[in-house]
């Protein structure tokens, strides 16, 4: 029931933007297959199939809430995306146009309840740069070892294993 009114919502969120942006948007399927802390994202391939996949652990914990929060900035992504490209932001001034069409919380990140999930716990590796320390999970770590540079936010200085 959670799952088609989160389905049944988002085409009338993209219906919505249809309206006032006067064009269509491409939606070419709704998956609840997001696990973890992530409560759902949005993916548009180069070949055009879009993709909006929603977290069904934190729906069924959250209901209402989670339908009325994330389902607007899941689709929020998708009409922004669509109407200015690849090159914007993903929380600019594009899509909160769109989540302010919406009547929506601009925020960035749910505040969903996460503590009871199943989630991974990645092996925390220690790395240093000129000005302060820093810890990569495994799947970082492994990339460095694979010749992928990471830099400090702060100091623009490569990241170096301890």
């Amino acid at each position: 029931m959670l799952q088609q009114r989160t389905i049944d919502c988002t085409w009338q969120y993209l219906r919505q933007a249809e309206c006032f942006y006067q064009r269509r948007f491409q939606l070419s399927e709704i998956r609840f297959d997001v696990r973890g802390k992530t409560a759902g994202y949005f993916k548009q391939l180069a070949n055009g199939y879009t993709l909006i996949n929603f977290n069904h652990a934190l729906l069924k914990a959250n209901g209402e809430s989670f339908i009325n929060r994330t389902v607007p900035h899941e689709v929020a992504h998708l009409v922004a995306h669509q109407l200015h490209g690849f090159t914007i932001r993903p929380h600019g001034k594009e899509w909160k146009a769109v989540m302010q069409l919406f009547k929506a919380d601009t925020s960035r990140c749910h505040e969903y309840d996460v503590s009871k999930l199943c989630t991974r716990q990645y092996k925390r590796f220690k790395y240093h740069c000129d000005c302060q320390k820093h810890y990569l999970t495994s799947i970082r770590h492994n990339r460095v070892l694979s010749g992928q540079n990471y830099l400090c936010r702060k100091c623009h200085q490569p990241l170096m294993p301890r």
